[in-house]
């Protein structure tokens, strides 16, 4: 239930990236440093303070959690939603072949033919959106950048949780992210004057909302479910995102982009599946006595 809340906050937050008029990295550090704040209020509403252990064990995912921040904004900042999201729907594909890897599992010829046609997908998608106004090929990009960060970060995650407390890990990454997005915008010589009423309803919204509620929600389930499933969740965002810019934004879909979006969901959610049916028969075979 938490996951399935989390899919749609996280597929309409394109919708606020694209009503914003500051600069991306400025939006970030604004929403990072009042994650920070809200998490530093949960700390004092519990009587507790987070431990520089803590902290230390998080510096790693509030690195990968910068680098997706900015690049997704960017990527929905650039680009057409439905690229963004449908891109960034990969993610799941190496999150599969990150957990395989921990494990010392192989791919099956199947597996990569699969993983294949998601690549070709993504193709598609970009294809058939070439001379689209809503369309960039360094909004592409940046989401296609963005997969590998999310990536990072989702298993980072799963290793960290077995060890760190949700709320603790997830303040420590809000921490390490604020300062390392607010140290690039410094270095970029980005503007971080303050933002217009209107751009700072927005970022409490994302703030709050997809921000501490989601990705708390998401950081609790690595605890409880599966890296395969806990991804394949998330898998409804390009089909919320896209059909929300449709109604709202007026961003039209061409055939093109609806084809190989179908491609890119349903070869990722195929190959997730398949990964999560492997291992559970080899941990049967793990607890079943051999024949004979």
């Amino acid at each position: 239930m938490l996951l399935s809340f989390t899919t749609v906050v996280w597929g309409l937050v394109p919708l606020v990236l694209k009503q914003v008029e500051m600069p991306t990295l400025a939006f970030a550090s604004y929403r990072l440093w009042i994650g920070v704040a809200l998490y530093a209020v949960v700390f004092l509403a519990r009587g507790r303070r987070p431990t520089w252990a803590t902290v230390r064990a998080t510096v790693l995912g509030g690195v990968f959690f910068a680098g997706d921040i900015v690049l997704t904004f960017t990527a929905f900042r650039l680009t057409s939603v439905a690229n963004a999201t449908i891109i960034g729907a990969l993610a799941p594909v190496f999150i599969t072949l990150g957990a395989l890897r921990w494990f010392g599992e192989r791919l099956g010829r199947r597996d990569a033919i699969v993983i294949a046609s998601s690549f070709a997908g993504v193709a598609l998608v970009a294809i058939g959106s070439q001379g689209s106004p809503t369309w960039s090929p360094v909004g592409d990009a940046a989401a296609a950048l963005s997969v590998l960060t999310w990536t990072a970060f989702w298993l980072f995650s799963k290793r960290a949780r077995e060890h760190v407390d949700a709320i603790d890990y997830m303040a420590g990454v809000m921490l390490v992210s604020a300062v390392v997005v607010s140290t690039m915008s410094l270095v970029t010589r980005t503007s971080l004057r303050p933002p217009d009423a209107s751009d700072w309803a927005w970022i409490v919204l994302v703030a709050v909302v997809p921000g501490m509620m989601g990705h708390l929600s998401v950081a609790w389930s690595h605890r409880f479910v599966e890296a395969w499933l806990g991804s394949l969740l998330l898998q409804s965002q390009p089909v919320i995102g896209s059909v929300a810019a449709w109604v709202v934004l007026d961003e039209r879909i061409t055939a093109l982009t609806a084809i190989g979006g179908a491609i890119v969901v349903v070869s990722t959610a195929f190959i997730v599946v398949r990964g999560a049916r492997r291992d559970s028969v080899d941990a049967e075979s793990e607890v079943l006595p051999p024949a004979g």
